[in-house]
């Protein structure tokens, strides 16, 4: 028998963006969500609170009305580290809690629109690697993969660039688990020398 969230007609979309500062950081979110709600995409922001106020004033400055958008559950912002605490059992993100928590947070956005796909920003994985823990930020990644078989989102993640420096495998591994890539030419340079350099 086949289930409710068996089965995924959306082709994924994971996507990661490394920054370098957060001004850039936050000027592709904004874009990225601002884009889903004018296509009348529901969105939501798991981030910190300093980066979900920083978000809502790109988001206002691209003429979205934020309050509006949030009182028809539009935009639904939460902060990554209360959620982070509902998943994670000694320090390693749960499978069953994740299910329950984040994609209960998804399903309710789509409900009364099943064909619509969420857009959605996380910056878990980047508050677990900032507190050292990577095996947990990189077992949180495949487990938005596994959800990502059962819902329509498209999910994009940022990390800082200096959570890699002299961890060139470590990067390539985060690269591994996402669709696309997105960083700055210069850093990618960098870590490629790094992975070279190593080889060699």
């Amino acid at each position: 028998m086949v289930g409710t969230h068996d089965m995924n007609p959306h082709p994924p979309h994971h996507a990661v963006q490394f920054y370098g500062n957060e001004d850039s950081l936050i000027t592709t979110v904004a874009g990225f969500l601002s884009e889903g709600l004018v296509a009348e995409q529901p969105t939501i922001v798991i981030a910190t609170r300093e980066h979900c106020e920083a978000i809502l004033t790109r988001l206002r400055e691209r003429f979205i009305d934020v309050e509006l958008a949030q009182r028809c559950g539009d935009l639904v912002l939460i902060d990554a580290e209360e959620m982070l605490t509902k998943f994670m059992s000694d320090d390693i993100p749960d499978a069953k809690l994740f299910e329950s928590h984040v994609g209960g947070l998804i399903d309710k956005s789509l409900e009364g629109r099943p064909r619509t796909v969420v857009r959605a920003y996380g910056e878990m994985v980047d508050v677990l690697w900032q507190n050292g823990k990577p095996e947990a930020a990189i077992r949180l990644e495949m487990l938005w993969n596994k959800l990502a078989l059962s819902r329509g989102f498209a999910l994009l993640c940022g990390y800082s660039m200096g959570n890699f420096y002299k961890k060139a495998e470590q990067f390539q591994a985060v690269c591994d688990l996402h669709t696309h890539v997105m960083t700055s030419e210069p850093n990618v340079a960098i870590l490629d020398a790094k992975r070279k350099t190593k080889s060699a």
